[in-house]
């Protein structure tokens, strides 16, 4: 594992938590599952914290990021839905915890939110290659020279001093304005 990779694990594995703890508590509170109580909460971020730490040793494809997003997920959702508050509890097909919509409805947030995560990720890297390539790019755009020559002001005696215009401009005085008119014929 490269110190670049070792430096990031944690703060990913923070973003990665904190996405899937949002989506999955989001998604419980507006499907009628009442709100997350916080120890069950920070137990979801703990597990989705854990997951995310042990997958991120170095930059993952999209597939590994997708199956990790929509695993914890899954485990978030089932979580939460078996420890419901006694005051929000209801049957399951009430809830709908068992029908099929809520599946497909959790696996294409998992899958969005998979992709936005991946996305993140690459540019992450990408950043990472560039700043730290064999011709750093970033660098440049920081770089100051080494020497800044400043300007030399001379002052100008006033027999070279003429009011300015004259002939350089007079061709463009003369082309101001619309075309002129051409008539057919």
């Amino acid at each position: 594992m490269t110190p670049t990779a070792s430096a990031l694990r944690v703060p990913r594995a923070v973003v990665f938590a904190t996405m899937c703890l949002v989506v999955s508590a989001g998604g419980h509170a507006l499907a009628g599952g009442g709100l997350i109580p916080p120890h069950l909460a920070v137990l979801g971020a703990l597990i989705a914290f854990c997951v995310a730490y042990a997958l991120n040793g170095r930059e993952r494809g999209v597939e590994v990021v997708l199956g990790a997003t929509t695993g914890a997920q899954i485990l978030l959702h089932e979580l939460f839905g078996r420890a419901a508050p006694a005051s929000h509890a209801m049957s399951s097909v009430e809830h709908g915890h068992s029908g099929l919509g809520m599946t497909v409805v959790h696996l294409v947030v998992a899958l969005g939110t998979g992709w936005w995560l991946h996305r993140g990720e690459s540019a992450v890297w990408l950043m990472i290659r560039l700043y730290g390539g064999p011709r750093p790019l970033i660098r440049l755009l920081f770089a100051v020279p080494a020497e800044v020559a400043s300007p030399v002001w001379r002052a100008v005696p006033a027999a070279e001093v003429r009011p300015y215009g004259g002939w350089e401009i007079l061709p463009v005085l003369r082309r101001r304005g619309p075309p002129a008119p051409r008539h057919a014929g």
